[in-house]
């Protein structure tokens, strides 16, 4: 028992999350992992890589929580740096091999490992703006320049990011914006910034949607402008107009069998291992896995999942209020946010309600670098968790210790009281009570015979 409390510190409500998701995702991704079963010809290949991932994940999760939060402050000096060059790499290359996996330059391949640098990117960002906020807090709100030097990490980044990987820049400078709400930047600067976004968003997707993408492929970095064409009009398109005899099932094929599975679906669903989609679908084990959650698990599973990701959120939010300095605070409340967004994210494209963006589902989709990166994550919400928990135990066991000295001190104090007044008796003179008594006799003695006199005066008489 000594050992497991040693190896699980911290928040016992997260690492329960954390463990049901992990066990979500290797039922779930054993199941939908079929098509990659019939390309590789090893039944048991893609659940296993994913399994030793997850367990490695695991691994990370108990050495980060180990690790005192302040040390984190310092990542971004490093993480940075490589992940812009990284980011720059990719997409150089991309542009001068034309190596890309589904349209888009966002891998690399170190020793045999593919990793994406938007993921080191988007960690960096995280902290770099949680340690921002944290030292310009002032007793009413945010210093103006908070506002200044978050902007200057994040546009960089965002431009790096965005050319290839459009949703997961949006996604992360959404996470930004909201930690600034909460860390108190004024709103002056928050409307600005919101009209600047608004006013280049609707020049862009206008610009996007009116020019032939004929003209717009031959612009660099515009390469996937065709792809976000098309799932613009496929989210905005009225799939109710067309019949169901002429209706293209291929057209958007992941879209259309996400559907089917979800319609064909119940409360309780068709149980692990019984999907049918999963054979249609090309990313049944990654973007669209929640729509095999629900056609395996049924509404009550898909249900649960949710349920998952908000219980992440609002202990996170606890953990941060329970923070006595603003850094760990902010760190995990934008950690949660980046979590918990991605994961709404994948679940709204997956059921209809946004377009496709290619986002996975935390430690739920299959994965590699996103898999342990969001581990870490874990590690680091379980580790201010584990901070804030030993500072209370401390803080009880010197109130104890206060009231112990208390006590002590007054059982003390009355112990002198009682041998100060033993030793003022001691030191009385036994004379002195003797006199006092006798001459108390005396007086009597006196009293009586001078009524006596008084009553034979008035005899006589």
């Amino acid at each position: 028992m000594d050992l497991i409390k040693d190896l699980f510190k911290g928040d016992k409500v997260i690492w329960i999350i954390f463990l049901f998701l992990c066990l979500i995702s290797i039922i779930e991704v054993f199941s939908a992992a079929s098509t990659l079963t019939y390309k590789s010809g090893d039944h048991w290949g893609p659940i296993t890589q994913h399994s030793v991932i997850l367990m490695v994940g695991a691994w990370i999760v108990v050495l980060v929580h180990n690790i005192p939060y302040k040390f984190f402050r310092v990542l971004p000096i490093f993480l940075l740096p490589i992940s812009a060059a990284l980011l720059i790499f990719v997409m150089g290359m991309g542009l001068i091999t034309g190596d890309r996996v589904n349209g888009a330059a966002r891998w690399m391949t170190f020793f045999g490992i593919q990793f994406q640098p938007s993921e080191l990117a988007k960690m960096a960002v995280i902290i770099a703006t949680a340690f921002i906020l944290s030292i310009f807090q002032e007793e009413d709100n945010t210093n103006p320049k908070a506002f200044k030097w978050i902007m200057w990490i994040v546009v960089p980044v965002f431009i790096l990011i965005a050319p290839e990987n459009g949703s997961t820049a949006a996604l992360l400078f959404g996470v930004v914006f909201l930690m600034m709400i909460i860390g108190r930047v004024p709103w002056k600067q928050l409307a600005k910034l919101m009209g600047i976004v608004g006013v280049i968003l609707a020049f862009f997707v206008s610009t996007v949607m009116a020019i032939p993408t004929q003209k717009l492929n031959k612009v660099p970095m515009m390469h996937r402008v065709e792809t976000w064409q098309n799932r613009i009009k496929g989210f905005f398109e009225d799939k109710e107009a067309v019949p169901a005899a002429k209706y293209d099932i291929d057209k958007d094929a992941q879209i259309a069998h996400a559907n089917i599975a979800i319609a064909s679906s119940n409360i309780i669903g068709k149980m692990p291992g019984n999907s049918v989609q999963r054979d249609f679908l090309s990313q049944a084990f990654s973007d669209f896995i929640f729509a095999i959650v629900i056609e395996e698990l049924g509404l009550l599973g898909g249900a649960f999942v949710v349920i998952l990701y908000i219980w992440l959120l609002m202990r996170a939010g606890k953990i941060a209020r329970r923070c006595e300095k603003t850094f760990p605070a902010f760190l995990v409340m934008g950690i949660a946010l980046l979590l918990v967004s991605q994961a709404m994210l994948n679940m709204m494209v997956a059921v209809g309600l946004f377009p496709v963006t290619g986002q996975p589902l935390p430690l739920i989709s299959k994965g590699g670098t996103s898999t342990l990166i969001n581990c870490a994550y874990i590690g680091m919400i379980l580790s201010v968790s584990r901070y804030v928990t030993e500072k209370e135990e401390q803080k009880v066991a010197e109130q104890k210790a206060l009231e112990a000295a208390e006590l002590a001190a007054k059982a003390e104090k009355h112990q002198e009281m009682v041998a100060a007044m033993q030793e003022a008796l001691a030191q009385l003179p036994t004379e002195t009570v003797y006199t006092t008594a006798k001459e108390k006799a005396e007086t009597e003695d006196m009293t009586e015979e001078k009524d006596r006199e008084e009553k034979t005066e008035k005899e006589e008489i």
